[in-house]
């Protein structure tokens, strides 16, 4: 029994959850306190990989992040090698495809807080940036944290956009979801169960500290 794609799966979910909240982050406080035109459409785009097919973002994904897409062909100028069937290719749409599911936690979480802080911090002169940073970010940490350990999880189970943009290379792009797919078709099914029964109790495992972080939240 080959473990490299649980091993892959576990590394994907990680890089994923460690770098979600760079981008999760000031997106929610953005759709959370900000008074803007074209809020609703931001938020729109930003939950949009939420609704979507997975093989119609990865498809998307497939073209922005190929050669002769903009993404993709900057990648290849920059290092050499292309975006596209490869672990960073996959990472890139993983983020993608776990952004709503993080930013809706931490946008929920950001609306909870006692609004006279951030009256305080405004009072006090402090800018934006300053508050989110200051006041904001210090006071959510809860919230920052069930989200990130809730994108691993769903990270553990991406199927769709992963075979888009990354195929099904061995060692490389081939994550556990993807190799129980391949071990059903070929009739592996002792392999298939394996694999499985590996990611159940993973799973259980994050939802029981997801479901302690929030029961520990006011």
């Amino acid at each position: 029994m080959d473990w490299t794609p649980l091993l892959l799966s576990a590394k994907l979910a990680f890089w994923t959850m460690v770098l979600i909240p760079v981008a999760a982050a000031p997106l929610a406080y953005v759709l959370a306190f900000g008074r803007f035109r074209g809020k609703s459409v931001l938020d729109a785009v930003v939950t949009l990989p939420m609704v979507l097919p997975p093989t119609v973002l990865g498809f998307a994904l497939l073209v922005i992040l190929g050669p002769l897409g903009p993404v993709g062909a900057a990648w290849e100028d920059l290092t050499g090698g292309r975006l596209v069937f490869s672990f960073a290719g996959i990472l890139i749409a993983s983020l993608v495809f776990n952004l709503p599911f993080a930013v809706q936690p931490l946008r929920a979480s950001f609306e909870k807080m006692d609004p006279r802080l951030l009256e305080s911090a405004a009072i006090l002169g402090l800018t934006s940036t300053e508050a989110f940073f200051r006041i904001i970010l210090p006071n959510c940490i809860g919230g920052l944290a069930a989200a990130s350990i809730l994108v691993f999880a769903h990270s553990l189970g991406e199927f769709g956009v992963i075979l888009m943009v990354g195929g099904s290379i061995p060692g490389k792009t081939q994550v556990a979801s993807i190799a129980i797919f391949e071990a059903v078709e070929a009739m592996r099914f002792n392999d298939a169960f394996l694999l499985s029964a590996a990611l159940v109790p993973i799973s259980f495992a994050v939802l029981m500290i997801i479901n302690k972080i929030n029961a520990r939240r006011p």
